[in-house]
């Protein structure tokens, strides 16, 4: 396991590209300034990738559904393209989750190649009843990445709001939990940013958040985007008195930078004022 490293955490603005050239040009972009600046683990928002849909035809990208559909045509180029400067670059990154086969999948990558796929389990309204996004099958599902930074969990947007979803994650040896969201109104990023400070309470844990920003007018499924990054603790021992290691600006692009160090959740789960982590099962059924 690794010892103190930094995570850089991306308020990501969709934008519109005119071939893919220039979207796999700003991808790197963004990987080689966390990379100088010292990040080791990069991490982009849920749906980030539907800023692809402007490669598709007018008539496609601006159909909600369809627009779905024909963004597998790029799956291959997305997948290769993040593959090929985490090696490049020695860095982890987490994709900006796409709609796979009509999952939401965020996938991992390190410098030895694909680590992984996450899939968010429970859908919002919007991805059930509009988008037509369901839960990823259990063997899309895998929540809990092995890494040398150590084991780090992927709880996309909502499922953050859900605590056995997290709970279950930090009970299978994760120290940090990514939450890459998604939000259209102030209330949605907060109601993430709640369920990101709860899960790191409850189970004396790293928790980070990070969101799309920005609008995007030509897209019927991230036309309007808010939020801000964080990077969040348990408020105890060896951790902030409000449990906040970072946080950026609302609305503004860019990478938000945190340091994360493993032993420091070994430590507060053992020598912490409260024991959440270790008292869960205490709680009623």
């Amino acid at each position: 396991m690794s010892n103190t490293f930094r995570i850089a955490l991306a308020q990501y603005p969709i934008e519109c590209f005119e071939d893919i050239a220039a979207y796999q040009a700003k991808l790197e972009r963004w990987v080689k300034e966390a990379a100088e600046a010292g990040a080791k683990l990069l991490v982009f928002p849920e749906y980030g990738a539907m800023e692809l849909a402007s490669l598709l035809p007018e008539p496609l990208r601006g159909d909600l559904c369809a627009s779905v559909d024909h963004m597998m045509d790029l799956w291959t180029m997305y997948d290769q393209t993040h593959a090929a400067l985490a090696a490049r670059y020695g860095v982890y990154i987490l994709g900006a989750s796409f709609p796979k086969d009509r999952h939401n999948i965020a996938p991992l990558y390190g410098p030895e190649g694909k680590i992984g796929e996450a899939g968010k389990q429970i859908m919002t309204r919007f991805e059930r009843e509009e988008w037509n996004i369901t839960a990823a099958p259990p063997q899309a599902q895998t929540q809990v990445f092995t890494t040398p930074l150590g084991k780090i969990g992927v709880a996309i947007c909502y499922d953050s709001e859900f605590p056995l979803i997290v709970r279950k994650m930090a009970e299978q040896g994760a120290i940090l939990i990514l939450i890459p969201s998604c939000t259209d109104t102030l209330a949605g990023y907060n109601r993430i940013k709640v369920g990101a400070q709860a899960r790191a309470l409850e189970n004396q844990c790293y928790v980070a958040q990070c969101p799309t920003v920005g609008d995007a007018p030509w897209s019927p499924a991230v036309d309007v985007n808010i939020g801000a990054a964080g990077l969040y603790g348990p408020p105890d021992v060896g951790f902030p008195d409000n449990g906040i290691l970072a946080e950026g600006v609302l609305n503004q692009p860019g990478w938000v930078y945190g340091e994360i160090t493993p032993a420091k959740v070994e430590s507060v789960r053992r020598h912490g004022r409260v024991l959440n982590f270790k008292h869960w099962d205490e709680q009623p059924a």
